[in-house]
């Protein structure tokens, strides 16, 4: 020990309160530091809930992806991942479809091969917009049908959360698509 560290030390015996002073001194940098460290730590875990969200499909990529879909002739059970579990279909003409499963059911229903089914769909975007959740889109759906092949012009609204498909609405001229099936 030298001499410096005897005075030192003396000099705080000798001043309690200086003492209390330097260790709560302390005492608040280890509170601060570790306080600083949780703060750190929770701003890391924020950052990765921040890039989670980011790399998450915005409402319009999951609706382009989808519409895609259709048009690289995928199968009705691929189409219907694309929904929430409990998703509503609905072609306005025609009575609501609820649930992955009976969506899934009612795309293979409609897209078969052979009469009178209709051998492949492509969904062809015109105009495409999102406001939130909510995506519109302007459509030319391409129907290929044995023999023939025909258009139908659709407007189609989806609803999106969480990068699924929560419901999907259709509007079209049914009469226009019954003539041109037959």
């Amino acid at each position: 020990m030298d001499e410096n560290d005897l005075e030192s030390r003396s000099e705080m015996s000798q001043h309690p309160a200086r003492r209390k002073f330097l260790y709560a001194v302390g005492g608040a940098g280890i509170v601060s530091a570790a306080g600083g460290l949780a703060f750190m730590s929770a701003r890391r875990g924020a950052n990765k809930d921040d890039q989670r969200r980011s790399h998450m499909e915005s409402p319009i990529e999951v609706v382009r992806r989808f519409c895609a879909a259709w048009s690289d002739n995928m199968g009705a059970a691929e189409l219907a991942a694309f929904f929430a579990d409990d998703a509503v279909y609905h072609n306005i003409p025609l009575a609501p479809v609820t649930g992955r499963e009976a969506i899934a059911n009612n795309i293979a229903t409609f897209i078969r091969p052979g009469a009178p089914g209709i051998e492949s769909l492509a969904l062809r975007l015109i105009n495409i917009v999102a406001e939130g959740p909510i995506v519109m889109t302007e459509r030319v759906d391409v129907f290929k049908v044995p023999n023939k092949s025909f258009e139908l012009q659709v407007m189609g609204i989806f609803e999106v959360r969480d990068g699924k498909i929560d419901a999907w609405r259709d509007y079209f001229d049914m009469n226009q698509f019954t003539t041109r099936m037959g």
